[in-house]
């Protein structure tokens, strides 16, 4: 799991560059066979995954809806056909599966294909059951995942959704060439910057061998940062068997406050886009979120853009990572909530490769 955390940029680098035509104003998916003209006809976007690909999928609905003007429903692939999905022509099923054999979305996309609707896959095994049978495919080339909890191919399928919603945009008229430029150019630097994040690897076993003892926590983000929380919370329960909630921040009011305290510590994430209005928007909240959650006596771990003191001031713990567009963030933010959980899985000395009771590829029940 280490070592694939570690990988990371090499493997967002082999997902991005390659796609990226010289001048960095267009996107390359030669295996997507989808013409412009049908992208423009589109109606809505389907995204089905489970697990960790459903939350790549959760952040890929903030990514297309905001640059190709589409609405976007995300389902858990396991739920799909129970809920008699009501899609058909012109629309757009993607499903997403690191292995490509994931029993229950391959059957998701069989139901889409059956009501008419296009599929495109999006896999890290080529040839892979779901690629073959889709009507396009955009691999990740993250390489082989071995460990059960998927790290970098997580980062890959976000990087897989920015470039798919980038291309989708274009073609449909929504991002103008200067656009485009600009989004490819700052997705491009992503990987060096994880590459910063990485470095921080010593905080998060510091913060590990304060918090391992604790049996519950809460992650919190709002907009594209949630499915990130959800992310942050599956991969601590999965690897060091510790009860956690990944939550909206929003919702905290709804329920969980109740049980905030000094025995509950949250994981926020505060990052901020200055340049983009909702960002800040949402960064305000946060940090009067964080106020709030200090007077109820709680641990407050937060996850920050490098140079924001406020937060550090107001957090007991916090990890920084650098400066990026709203969408993008995700893929650094992931990437200390990766770490977080393989040490707190390696103090408690658990198998962090092989945790109890999970396989790799889910098949039906």
């Amino acid at each position: 799991m280490i070592k694939e955390i570690f990988e990371q940029p090499k493997s967002l680098y082999a997902t991005i560059v390659p796609r990226v035509a010289p001048g960095e104003n267009s996107v390359h998916l030669e295996e997507v066979h989808i013409d412009a003209e049908e992208f423009r006809a589109l109606r809505r976007i389907n995204i089905v995954a489970s697990g960790t690909s459903r939350h790549a999928g959760m952040a890929g609905q903030y990514m297309i809806q905001e640059l190709a003007g589409l609405p976007v429903d995300v389902d858990y692939a396991s739920e799909f056909e129970y809920r008699n999905p009501l899609i058909g022509p012109g629309e757009l099923t993607i499903v997403i599966t690191q292995s490509g054999e994931t029993a229950d979305t391959t059957a998701a996309q069989r139901e889409a294909k059956s009501k008419g609707s296009r599929t495109i896959a999006i896999s890290n095994v080529v040839d892979s059951t779901i690629a073959r049978e889709a009507d396009g495919v955009i691999y990740t080339h993250a390489g082989p995942e071995v460990s059960i909890a998927s790290t970098k191919a997580f980062s890959a399928q976000m990087a897989a959704l920015f470039l798919f919603a980038v291309h989708l945009g274009h073609a449909r008229g929504k991002l103008a060439e200067e656009q485009v430029f600009t989004y490819l150019h700052e997705l491009i630097d992503v990987p060096g910057k994880v590459e910063t994040v990485l470095r921080s690897s010593s905080d998060c076993q510091r913060l590990a061998e304060e918090y391992y003892s604790f049996e519950d926590f809460l992650f919190l983000g709002r907009a594209v940062h949630y499915p990130i929380a959800m992310d942050g919370a599956l991969k601590l329960k999965e690897v060091s068997y510790i009860h956690a909630e990944g939550y909206p921040t929003g919702e905290t009011k709804h329920g969980p406050n109740a049980l905030i305290d000094e025995t509950l510590p949250v994981v926020i994430l505060a990052t901020c886009d200055h340049t983009d209005r909702g960002s800040v928007r949402r960064y305000e909240m946060s940090v009067a979120n964080i106020k709030g959650f200090k007077k109820q006596s709680g641990r407050v771990i937060a996850i920050a853009t490098e140079g924001d003191d406020e937060v550090r001031n107001l957090a007991d713990h916090t990890v920084f990572v650098p400066h990026a567009p709203e969408l993008l963030t995700p893929m650094l933010e992931i990437v200390p909530l990766q770490l977080f959980a393989y040490y707190m899985a390696t103090k408690k000395g658990l198998d962090v490769d092989r945790p109890r009771n999970l396989v790799k590829s889910v098949m039906r029940e």
